[in-house]
């Protein structure tokens, strides 16, 4: 009996600490993934070489892509989309090509609702 209860807890301490990480991890990509998006919307729609600065979204781009590694498979597939679509199509926000802003921002949409299922999934 003491055995298997501390193999019950041993796996619940276990299971709460990645639940823990993954939660933590989760909300800060979110945070991650607003502030790219607010930099994107500058840059389209203010026309702003500060806070619309490509360059410091792509700062963004991988801090999410590098923490997407604490999550679960589809939230780092999402992540590394997202780096190749910013690659592909950051340039074109600057000059205001309305395909570059769709697909950005359909990727950056994409990963918040995988993160968002991650997070609901946890036991």
């Amino acid at each position: 009996m003491a055995l298997s209860g501390l193999g019950y807890n041993t796996w619940r301490n276990e299971s709460t600490e990645s639940n823990k990480n993954i939660r933590e991890a989760g909300f800060f990509m979110m945070q991650e993934l607003t502030e790219l998006q607010e930099v994107v919307l500058y840059a389209r729609f203010e026309n702003d070489d500060e806070r619309g600065n490509i360059k410091s979204g792509w700062s963004h781009v991988l801090a999410v892509k590098d923490i997407s590694y604490a999550m679960p498979e589809p939230v780092q597939q999402d992540a590394i989309a997202l780096s190749i679509v910013w690659q592909q199509h950051a340039q074109g926000i600057v000059s205001n090509q309305d395909e570059s802003y769709r697909q950005i921002d359909k990727a950056i949409d994409q990963i918040k609702k995988q993160i968002v299922t991650a997070i609901n999934e946890l036991e």
